[in-house]
């Protein structure tokens, strides 16, 4: 049956809902001949069999999607079309490499205007955590990897990430061009298993941090397929900690688009398959965070018991952390905290935890700080204190702007408007000025 085949543009054509009576109207439509494009659904079946369409019709076909026609790449027949029909690639043996290249097509900023369902990241969350991880699928064709390849491949990738927050603005090309050829790897050559796992170890350490640089920089879709392909790699590789991690990452995204419900569902199943203490403090915090956001009152214990908990896990927690985790201190634990307190109404006592952890955080996370002065300053509003407001909300858009940190800058624009009715206090036409130069 047709529904049965996995053809690329059988899963496009399901994805936008449509029959193939439908879809042949559509590219006739596309067409604007008149439906004299001579293609109809013996047509179709033909291309879902094998035969490559022309790039006109491609074209057609992409318009009748509802898609824009310079999503099409003709000479890359049908890879250029949706793997999904919902945009998250099923945890699979073979599922790593498809993920990855997924990632680097959304990148291309062609793919912005598919979006991923809370549904379907929280489906791919109870995947992640109700099933053993898949065994490596190896690579017998190609030419052989050795050692030295992945000793230079994880030596330059620890050394771009160990950056200064300021360098680090400028090495995005180069840590997409070192997953691009782990990707390569991955797919095209020939490993033993302990290379094999080295490889998605560091497919999923790169798609974190690329993930990360494009959330700054407001690539949403890009970040969560980013995220995603780090999670099959972490899958494959068999670290339930990093694969945790992954999942707190994108339930972060989902609670900064103030999807709470899908945040909390995310973070509900990474937790009982983490083991770190560093790792479970982190999620634990986000928990409390999207907990208290939700600004549904019942939940306030369970708000707190979350804070308890992270506080806890962090007191428990030794040198020995993984690396995406490795940054977790009493500062972030005070900063959210009181951002979670403050979301609760606990004004006072926000304010204080939020200024403690600014004052706790290192000089190396510049980028922190200035996420951690928008909070504080937010903290300030709300005690109508627009004075010491205005001067942390100038002190995080500067560092944001010298660093390159636009989610940083973010904060402070969403921030402009509780200002207005306190234009003559000390600071704040200063501040607005900046903010328009």
């Amino acid at each position: 049956m047709e529904e049965a085949t996995g053809h690329p543009l059988v899963v496009a054509r399901h994805a936008a809902d449509k029959t193939m009576e439908e879809f042949v109207s559509g590219i006739h439509a596309a067409a604007r001949r008149n439906l004299r494009t001579g293609i109809d659904e013996a047509r179709v079946r033909k291309w879902q069999r094998g035969v490559q369409p022309s790039e006109e019709s491609q074209i057609y076909i992409a318009e009748a999607l509802g898609w824009p026609a310079d999503i099409v790449r003709a000479d890359d027949w049908p890879n250029w079309l949706p793997l999904t029909a919902n945009g998250v690639i099923p945890l699979g043996p073979h599922s790593p490499v498809p993920a990855l290249r997924e990632a680097q097509r959304t990148a291309m900023e062609r793919r912005t205007f598919l979006t991923i369902s809370g549904a379907a990241l929280s489906t791919l969350a109870a995947d992640w955590a109700g099933g053993p991880a898949e065994a490596l699928a190896q690579a017998h064709d190609g030419k052989p990897i050795g050692e030295d390849l992945v000793d230079f491949l994880e030596n330059s990738t620890q050394h771009l990430a160990g950056l200064s927050t300021e360098e680090r603005q400028h090495t995005p090309a180069l840590l997409d061009a070192h997953l691009a050829t782990v990707t390569e790897l991955l797919e095209n050559g020939r490993y033993t298993a302990a290379l094999g796992l080295r490889l998605h170890t560091l497919a999923a350490s790169l798609s974190q941090t690329v993930a990360w640089h494009a959330f700054d920089l407001r690539r949403q879709t890009h970040a969560s397929q980013s995220w995603i392909a780090g999670l099959h790699n972490a899958h494959a590789a068999g670290d339930h900690d990093m694969g945790a991690g992954l999942l707190g990452d994108l339930a972060y995204q989902a609670a900064w688009r103030r999807d709470h419900t899908t945040a909390a569902n995310i973070l509900n199943y990474a937790l009982p398959r983490v083991q770190n203490p560093a790792a479970r403090c982190l999620l634990q915090l986000r928990l409390a965070r999207t907990l208290a956001a939700r600004g549904d009152r019942s939940e306030r214990g369970a708000v707190l018991r979350a804070l308890t908990a992270a506080e806890h896990h962090l007191n428990n927690a030794g040198t020995d952390r993984p690396t995406w985790c490795a940054w977790v201190s009493e500062a972030d634990l005070a900063v959210d905290s009181g951002q979670a307190l403050l979301d609760l109404g606990d004004t006072s006592r926000a304010h204080q935890l939020i200024s403690e952890g600014e004052r706790l955080l290192p000089p190396a996370r510049d980028k922190t700080k200035g996420v951690f002065l928008a909070y504080r300053a937010a903290s300030y509003l709300d005690l109508k204190e627009p004075e010491p407001a205005a001067a942390a909300v100038t002190q995080s858009l500067l560092l944001a702007r010298r660093i390159g940190a636009p989610r940083c800058a973010r904060l402070v624009d969403d921030l402009l408007p509780r200002f207005e009715p306190y234009a003559r206090a000390q600071g704040v036409p200063e501040l607005l000025q900046l903010a328009a130069a």
